[in-house]
Protein backbone atom coordinates (compact mmCIF):
# COMPACT_ATOMS: atom_id res chain seq x y z
CA UNK A 1 0.00 0.00 0.00
CA UNK A 2 1.10 3.55 -0.59
CA UNK A 3 1.72 6.33 1.97
CA UNK A 4 -1.31 8.30 2.33
CA UNK A 5 0.09 11.75 2.72
CA UNK A 6 1.16 13.55 -0.19
CA UNK A 7 3.90 16.30 0.05
CA UNK A 8 1.60 19.33 -0.77
CA UNK A 9 3.19 22.07 -2.80
CA UNK A 10 6.27 20.48 -3.02
CA UNK A 11 7.55 18.85 -6.34
CA UNK A 12 6.81 15.31 -7.27
CA UNK A 13 9.78 13.19 -5.16
CA UNK A 14 11.00 10.04 -7.42
CA UNK A 15 14.20 10.73 -5.79
CA UNK A 16 13.39 7.28 -3.74
CA UNK A 17 16.99 5.99 -4.00
CA UNK A 18 18.34 8.28 -1.95
CA UNK A 19 16.08 8.37 0.72
CA UNK A 20 12.71 7.58 1.52
CA UNK A 21 9.78 9.24 3.66
CA UNK A 22 9.15 7.77 7.10
CA UNK A 23 6.09 5.71 6.84
CA UNK A 24 3.76 7.45 9.24
CA UNK A 25 3.15 3.96 11.40
CA UNK A 26 7.08 3.87 11.49
CA UNK A 27 7.26 7.16 12.89
CA UNK A 28 3.98 6.49 15.18
CA UNK A 29 6.25 3.60 16.74
CA UNK A 30 9.30 5.26 17.30
CA UNK A 31 7.67 8.49 19.53
CA UNK A 32 7.46 7.19 22.62
CA UNK A 33 11.29 5.94 22.77
CA UNK A 34 11.77 9.54 22.55
CA UNK A 35 10.22 10.38 25.89
CA UNK A 36 8.39 7.83 28.13
CA UNK A 37 10.34 4.64 27.16
CA UNK A 38 13.70 6.61 27.01
CA UNK A 39 15.54 3.71 28.37
CA UNK A 40 19.07 2.50 27.91
CA UNK A 41 19.18 -1.03 26.53
CA UNK A 42 22.41 -1.31 28.03
CA UNK A 43 20.64 -0.75 31.43
CA UNK A 44 19.03 -3.87 32.65
CA UNK A 45 19.08 -3.49 36.31
CA UNK A 46 15.35 -1.47 35.86
CA UNK A 47 12.50 -1.93 33.92
CA UNK A 48 13.24 1.19 31.84
CA UNK A 49 16.47 -0.40 30.24
CA UNK A 50 14.74 -3.64 30.45
CA UNK A 51 11.75 -2.01 28.34
CA UNK A 52 14.33 -1.09 25.73
CA UNK A 53 16.42 -4.19 25.44
CA UNK A 54 12.75 -6.28 24.70
CA UNK A 55 12.35 -3.38 22.11
CA UNK A 56 15.62 -3.73 20.48
CA UNK A 57 15.03 -7.75 20.69
CA UNK A 58 11.86 -7.64 18.98
CA UNK A 59 12.91 -5.16 15.98
CA UNK A 60 16.21 -7.77 15.36
CA UNK A 61 13.81 -10.04 15.09
CA UNK A 62 12.31 -8.53 12.48
CA UNK A 63 14.57 -7.55 10.78
CA UNK A 64 16.24 -10.43 10.33
CA UNK A 65 12.47 -11.92 9.24
CA UNK A 66 12.75 -9.48 6.59
CA UNK A 67 16.04 -11.45 4.89
CA UNK A 68 15.36 -14.77 6.37
CA UNK A 69 18.15 -14.98 8.96
CA UNK A 70 18.08 -15.41 12.35
CA UNK A 71 17.84 -12.77 15.36
CA UNK A 72 21.01 -13.52 16.33
CA UNK A 73 22.69 -12.89 13.13
CA UNK A 74 21.57 -9.03 12.72
CA UNK A 75 24.41 -6.27 14.38
CA UNK A 76 23.13 -2.78 14.40
CA UNK A 77 25.40 -0.12 13.15
CA UNK A 78 24.90 3.46 12.31
CA UNK A 79 23.87 3.11 8.54
CA UNK A 80 25.34 1.13 5.52
CA UNK A 81 28.73 2.96 5.41
CA UNK A 82 29.27 1.64 8.85
CA UNK A 83 27.95 -1.45 7.88
CA UNK A 84 30.03 -1.96 5.13
CA UNK A 85 33.45 -0.92 6.75
CA UNK A 86 32.33 -3.67 9.17
CA UNK A 87 32.37 -6.44 7.05
CA UNK A 88 35.16 -5.75 5.00
CA UNK A 89 37.49 -4.55 7.31
CA UNK A 90 36.15 -6.76 10.29
CA UNK A 91 37.01 -10.26 7.92
CA UNK A 92 40.83 -8.94 7.21
CA UNK A 93 41.35 -8.18 11.11
CA UNK A 94 39.81 -11.65 12.19
CA UNK A 95 41.73 -13.13 9.45
CA UNK A 96 44.69 -11.70 10.62
CA UNK A 97 44.20 -12.09 14.27
CA UNK A 98 43.65 -15.89 13.96
CA UNK A 99 46.61 -16.69 11.10
CA UNK A 100 44.18 -17.23 8.70
CA UNK A 101 44.99 -14.53 5.98
CA UNK A 102 48.40 -14.83 3.44
CA UNK A 103 51.00 -12.49 3.66
CA UNK A 104 49.37 -9.72 1.20
CA UNK A 105 45.03 -10.70 1.36
CA UNK A 106 42.86 -10.83 -1.68
CA UNK A 107 39.34 -8.79 -1.85
CA UNK A 108 37.04 -9.03 -4.83
CA UNK A 109 35.13 -6.50 -5.62
CA UNK A 110 33.35 -4.19 -8.58
CA UNK A 111 33.32 -1.11 -10.56
CA UNK A 112 29.76 -0.16 -9.77
CA UNK A 113 30.15 -0.69 -6.09
CA UNK A 114 29.10 2.01 -3.68
CA UNK A 115 31.79 4.33 -2.59
CA UNK A 116 31.40 2.61 0.64
CA UNK A 117 32.87 -0.45 -0.35
CA UNK A 118 34.91 1.02 -3.33
CA UNK A 119 36.84 3.57 -0.70
CA UNK A 120 36.98 0.75 1.87
CA UNK A 121 39.01 -1.10 -0.56
CA UNK A 122 41.49 1.69 -1.63
CA UNK A 123 42.02 2.27 1.60
CA UNK A 124 43.06 -1.57 2.45
CA UNK A 125 45.14 -1.45 -0.63
CA UNK A 126 47.76 1.33 1.48
CA UNK A 127 47.50 -1.63 4.12
CA UNK A 128 48.86 -4.33 3.04
CA UNK A 129 45.58 -6.15 1.07
CA UNK A 130 45.21 -6.65 -2.75
CA UNK A 131 42.35 -5.88 -4.18
CA UNK A 132 40.95 -6.60 -7.85
CA UNK A 133 38.31 -4.79 -9.36
CA UNK A 134 36.11 -6.56 -11.58
CA UNK A 135 34.06 -4.55 -14.41
CA UNK A 136 30.61 -5.05 -15.63
CA UNK A 137 29.31 -5.77 -18.78
CA UNK A 138 27.02 -2.83 -20.79
CA UNK A 139 23.93 -3.73 -18.26
CA UNK A 140 26.03 -3.44 -15.15
CA UNK A 141 26.11 -7.09 -15.01
CA UNK A 142 29.70 -9.14 -13.38
CA UNK A 143 30.59 -11.67 -15.55
CA UNK A 144 30.58 -15.27 -13.25
CA UNK A 145 33.65 -16.21 -14.78
CA UNK A 146 35.56 -12.98 -13.92
CA UNK A 147 35.02 -13.35 -10.48
CA UNK A 148 36.12 -17.43 -10.60
CA UNK A 149 39.18 -16.58 -12.42
CA UNK A 150 40.09 -13.77 -10.14
CA UNK A 151 40.12 -15.67 -7.28
CA UNK A 152 43.58 -16.66 -6.04
CA UNK A 153 44.56 -18.39 -2.69
CA UNK A 154 45.06 -15.68 -0.65
CA UNK A 155 41.39 -14.46 -1.78
CA UNK A 156 39.34 -13.69 1.39
CA UNK A 157 36.21 -11.99 0.52
CA UNK A 158 34.22 -11.32 -2.38
CA UNK A 159 32.05 -7.78 -1.90
CA UNK A 160 29.35 -7.67 -5.18
CA UNK A 161 26.35 -5.62 -4.24
CA UNK A 162 22.79 -7.28 -4.76
CA UNK A 163 21.32 -4.29 -6.28
CA UNK A 164 23.06 -1.11 -7.68
CA UNK A 165 21.84 2.46 -6.19
CA UNK A 166 22.06 4.21 -9.50
CA UNK A 167 20.93 1.90 -12.45
CA UNK A 168 19.19 -1.03 -10.25
CA UNK A 169 21.06 -3.32 -11.95
CA UNK A 170 20.82 -6.93 -9.41
CA UNK A 171 23.53 -8.88 -9.17
CA UNK A 172 23.68 -13.20 -9.58
CA UNK A 173 24.79 -12.61 -6.13
CA UNK A 174 23.47 -16.29 -5.52
CA UNK A 175 25.94 -17.55 -7.87
CA UNK A 176 28.77 -15.81 -6.62
CA UNK A 177 27.43 -17.76 -3.32
CA UNK A 178 27.44 -20.72 -4.57
CA UNK A 179 31.33 -20.61 -6.06
CA UNK A 180 33.09 -19.08 -3.11
CA UNK A 181 31.33 -21.43 -0.91
CA UNK A 182 32.49 -24.06 -3.07
CA UNK A 183 36.00 -22.52 -2.66
CA UNK A 184 36.05 -21.63 1.10
CA UNK A 185 35.90 -17.50 0.03
CA UNK A 186 33.29 -15.00 2.43
CA UNK A 187 30.59 -13.41 0.18
CA UNK A 188 29.79 -10.12 1.87
CA UNK A 189 26.90 -7.97 -0.24
CA UNK A 190 25.52 -4.32 -0.11
CA UNK A 191 21.87 -5.00 -0.10
CA UNK A 192 20.71 -1.21 0.85
CA UNK A 193 18.81 -0.39 -2.56
CA UNK A 194 17.43 -4.53 -2.94
CA UNK A 195 16.06 -4.38 1.30
CA UNK A 196 12.21 -4.00 0.56
CA UNK A 197 11.99 -3.88 -2.78
CA UNK A 198 12.95 -7.41 -3.98
CA UNK A 199 12.13 -10.55 -1.49
CA UNK A 200 15.49 -11.56 0.25
CA UNK A 201 16.90 -14.57 1.70
CA UNK A 202 20.46 -14.91 2.83
CA UNK A 203 20.07 -18.82 2.55
CA UNK A 204 19.05 -18.57 -0.81
CA UNK A 205 22.14 -16.31 -1.69
CA UNK A 206 24.41 -18.39 -0.01
CA UNK A 207 26.09 -15.14 1.45
CA UNK A 208 28.12 -14.19 4.84
CA UNK A 209 27.87 -10.73 5.29
CA UNK A 210 24.72 -8.36 4.27
CA UNK A 211 24.52 -4.49 4.78
CA UNK A 212 21.35 -2.88 5.14
CA UNK A 213 19.82 0.76 6.04
CA UNK A 214 16.67 1.51 7.61
CA UNK A 215 16.67 5.08 5.34
CA UNK A 216 16.24 3.54 1.91
CA UNK A 217 13.56 1.63 2.93
CA UNK A 218 10.66 3.73 4.36
CA UNK A 219 12.77 4.08 8.23
CA UNK A 220 14.56 6.46 10.09
CA UNK A 221 17.65 7.64 8.89
CA UNK A 222 20.97 6.79 11.18
CA UNK A 223 20.28 3.07 11.95
CA UNK A 224 21.70 0.16 9.88
CA UNK A 225 22.46 -3.37 10.39
CA UNK A 226 24.89 -6.10 9.20
CA UNK A 227 24.09 -9.71 9.00
CA UNK A 228 26.70 -11.45 9.82
CA UNK A 229 26.34 -15.07 9.52
CA UNK A 230 26.40 -17.73 12.15
CA UNK A 231 30.18 -19.53 12.10
CA UNK A 232 31.66 -16.14 10.45
CA UNK A 233 34.70 -14.83 12.38
CA UNK A 234 34.71 -10.65 12.43
CA UNK A 235 36.61 -8.46 14.56
CA UNK A 236 35.44 -5.06 15.39
CA UNK A 237 36.50 -1.59 13.84
CA UNK A 238 34.46 0.70 16.69
CA UNK A 239 36.21 -0.19 20.31
CA UNK A 240 34.27 0.31 23.68
CA UNK A 241 31.46 -1.08 26.34
CA UNK A 242 30.99 -4.38 23.96
CA UNK A 243 27.87 -4.02 22.72
CA UNK A 244 26.31 -5.80 19.72
CA UNK A 245 28.16 -9.00 20.45
CA UNK A 246 31.33 -7.24 21.11
CA UNK A 247 30.83 -6.23 17.09
CA UNK A 248 29.70 -2.41 17.63
CA UNK A 249 30.50 -1.07 20.74
CA UNK A 250 28.05 2.12 21.61
CA UNK A 251 24.78 2.86 23.15
CA UNK A 252 21.89 1.45 21.09
CA UNK A 253 19.92 4.09 19.04
CA UNK A 254 17.15 2.66 20.43
CA UNK A 255 14.43 4.83 18.46
CA UNK A 256 16.12 4.06 15.09
CA UNK A 257 16.48 0.76 15.62
CA UNK A 258 12.31 0.39 16.85
CA UNK A 259 12.03 2.61 13.40
CA UNK A 260 14.21 -0.49 11.76
CA UNK A 261 11.89 -3.26 12.77
CA UNK A 262 8.95 -1.79 11.54
CA UNK A 263 9.96 -0.20 8.53
CA UNK A 264 10.98 -4.08 7.87
CA UNK A 265 8.01 -5.48 9.04
CA UNK A 266 6.31 -3.10 6.43
CA UNK A 267 8.25 -3.99 3.44
CA UNK A 268 7.18 -7.65 4.13
CA UNK A 269 3.56 -7.18 4.59
CA UNK A 270 3.47 -5.39 1.25
CA UNK A 271 6.26 -7.41 -1.17
CA UNK A 272 3.93 -9.31 -3.12
CA UNK A 273 1.48 -5.70 -3.84
CA UNK A 274 4.06 -3.23 -3.60
CA UNK A 275 6.90 -3.96 -5.73
CA UNK A 276 4.78 -4.57 -8.44
CA UNK A 277 2.99 -1.75 -8.57
CA UNK A 278 6.01 0.28 -8.51
CA UNK A 279 7.56 -2.09 -11.40
CA UNK A 280 4.25 -0.82 -13.58
CA UNK A 281 4.78 2.77 -12.97
CA UNK A 282 8.01 2.76 -13.69
CA UNK A 283 7.53 0.74 -17.39
CA UNK A 284 4.57 3.19 -17.86
CA UNK A 285 7.33 6.13 -17.31
CA UNK A 286 9.90 4.71 -19.59
CA UNK A 287 6.95 4.11 -22.47
CA UNK A 288 6.19 7.87 -22.15
CA UNK A 289 9.33 9.16 -22.04
CA UNK A 290 10.22 7.21 -25.35
CA UNK A 291 7.46 7.95 -26.98
CA UNK A 292 7.84 11.93 -25.75
CA UNK A 293 11.18 12.33 -26.47
CA UNK A 294 13.98 11.62 -28.88
CA UNK A 295 17.69 10.66 -28.33
CA UNK A 296 16.91 8.55 -24.73
CA UNK A 297 18.57 5.34 -24.00
CA UNK A 298 17.88 3.06 -20.59
CA UNK A 299 21.29 2.52 -18.77
CA UNK A 300 21.43 -1.04 -17.36
CA UNK A 301 19.84 -4.47 -17.49
CA UNK A 302 15.98 -4.29 -19.34
CA UNK A 303 14.50 -6.97 -16.70
CA UNK A 304 17.38 -8.03 -14.34
CA UNK A 305 16.40 -5.07 -12.14
CA UNK A 306 14.90 -3.35 -9.46
CA UNK A 307 11.34 -2.62 -9.48
CA UNK A 308 11.27 1.11 -8.66
CA UNK A 309 14.62 2.23 -10.72
CA UNK A 310 14.68 3.56 -14.29
CA UNK A 311 17.80 5.76 -15.06
CA UNK A 312 17.88 7.61 -18.75
CA UNK A 313 20.42 8.82 -20.97
CA UNK A 314 19.35 12.20 -22.72
CA UNK A 315 22.29 12.41 -25.21
CA UNK A 316 23.99 15.26 -25.65
CA UNK A 317 22.25 17.35 -22.61
CA UNK A 318 23.75 18.25 -19.36
CA UNK A 319 21.77 16.00 -16.90
CA UNK A 320 22.19 18.83 -13.96
CA UNK A 321 20.61 21.15 -16.45
CA UNK A 322 18.30 19.33 -16.63
CA UNK A 323 17.25 18.69 -13.59
CA UNK A 324 17.28 22.52 -12.46
CA UNK A 325 14.73 23.23 -15.35
CA UNK A 326 12.50 20.67 -13.98
CA UNK A 327 13.35 21.16 -10.33
CA UNK A 328 9.68 22.51 -9.29
CA UNK A 329 8.17 19.77 -10.67
CA UNK A 330 9.73 17.01 -10.21
CA UNK A 331 12.33 15.94 -7.60
CA UNK A 332 15.22 13.94 -9.44
CA UNK A 333 18.92 12.50 -9.35
CA UNK A 334 21.83 12.29 -11.40
CA UNK A 335 23.15 9.24 -9.90
CA UNK A 336 24.19 8.64 -6.22
CA UNK A 337 23.16 11.04 -3.67
CA UNK A 338 26.67 10.59 -1.66
CA UNK A 339 28.77 11.53 -4.75
CA UNK A 340 26.24 14.40 -6.55
CA UNK A 341 28.31 17.55 -7.04
CA UNK A 342 31.62 16.45 -7.64
CA UNK A 343 31.42 17.15 -11.36
CA UNK A 344 33.01 13.99 -12.67
CA UNK A 345 29.24 12.58 -14.13
CA UNK A 346 28.41 9.16 -12.59
CA UNK A 347 31.18 6.27 -12.42
CA UNK A 348 28.62 4.11 -12.94
CA UNK A 349 27.41 5.13 -16.14
CA UNK A 350 31.10 5.26 -16.91
CA UNK A 351 31.78 1.71 -16.08
CA UNK A 352 28.96 0.24 -17.83
CA UNK A 353 30.22 2.17 -21.32
CA UNK A 354 33.33 1.26 -21.20
CA UNK A 355 36.31 2.97 -22.82
CA UNK A 356 35.31 3.04 -26.25
CA UNK A 357 31.30 4.07 -25.32
CA UNK A 358 29.85 7.22 -25.43
CA UNK A 359 31.50 8.83 -22.41
CA UNK A 360 29.04 11.76 -22.37
CA UNK A 361 26.50 9.71 -21.30
CA UNK A 362 28.23 10.15 -17.52
CA UNK A 363 27.13 13.56 -17.63
CA UNK A 364 23.70 12.43 -19.35
CA UNK A 365 22.21 10.43 -17.03
CA UNK A 366 18.77 10.89 -14.57
CA UNK A 367 17.77 8.45 -12.23
CA UNK A 368 13.80 8.46 -12.08
CA UNK A 369 13.76 6.93 -8.33
CA UNK A 370 10.14 5.32 -7.36
CA UNK A 371 8.29 4.80 -4.59
CA UNK A 372 5.47 3.86 -2.18
CA UNK A 373 4.07 7.72 -2.54
CA UNK A 374 4.41 7.90 -6.30
CA UNK A 375 0.71 7.78 -8.02
CA UNK A 376 -0.17 6.87 -11.97
CA UNK A 377 -0.99 10.78 -12.90
CA UNK A 378 2.87 11.38 -11.27
CA UNK A 379 3.72 9.58 -14.60
CA UNK A 380 2.24 12.43 -16.97
CA UNK A 381 3.30 15.16 -15.05
CA UNK A 382 6.88 14.58 -14.48
CA UNK A 383 7.43 13.22 -18.19
CA UNK A 384 5.60 16.06 -19.52
CA UNK A 385 8.09 18.51 -17.40
CA UNK A 386 11.26 16.72 -18.73
CA UNK A 387 9.98 16.65 -22.36
CA UNK A 388 10.03 20.51 -22.06
CA UNK A 389 12.99 20.51 -20.59
CA UNK A 390 15.02 18.09 -23.26
CA UNK A 391 13.35 20.74 -25.76
CA UNK A 392 14.05 23.73 -24.14
CA UNK A 393 18.06 22.04 -23.51
CA UNK A 394 18.29 21.31 -27.37
CA UNK A 395 16.92 24.35 -29.10
CA UNK A 396 19.66 26.09 -26.60
CA UNK A 397 22.26 23.23 -27.78
CA UNK A 398 22.27 23.27 -31.65
CA UNK A 399 25.79 22.12 -31.91
CA UNK A 400 25.12 18.99 -29.24
CA UNK A 401 21.92 18.26 -31.64
CA UNK A 402 24.62 17.95 -34.54
CA UNK A 403 26.70 15.60 -32.22
CA UNK A 404 23.72 13.76 -31.49
CA UNK A 405 23.10 13.07 -35.17
CA UNK A 406 26.14 12.17 -36.60
CA UNK A 407 26.69 15.60 -38.35
CA UNK A 408 30.15 17.06 -36.25
CA UNK A 409 32.67 14.88 -34.33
Amino acid sequence: MGIAERFPDQPIYMDHNATTPVLPEVVEAMIPWFASDFGNASSTTHVYGARARDAVARARGQVAAMIGAQAGEIIFTSGATESDNLAIRGVLLAARATGRSAARPHIITCAIEHEAVLETCEALKTEGCDVTVLPVDHHGLVDLGDVARAMTPATLLVSIMLANNEIGTLQPVAGIGRLCRERGVLVHTDAVQAAGRIPIDVQDLRVDLMSLTAHKMHGPKGVGALYVREGVSLSAILHGSGQENRLRSGTLNVPGIIGFGCAAQAAMRDIDTEPARQAMLRDQLWRKIRSRIDDVVMNGHPTLRLPNTLNVAFDGLDSEALLMLVRDVAALSSGSACASGTGKGSYVIRAINGSDGPQGRARSSVRFGLGRSTRPDDIDVVVEAVARAVERLRVMAPAASAARHGKTE
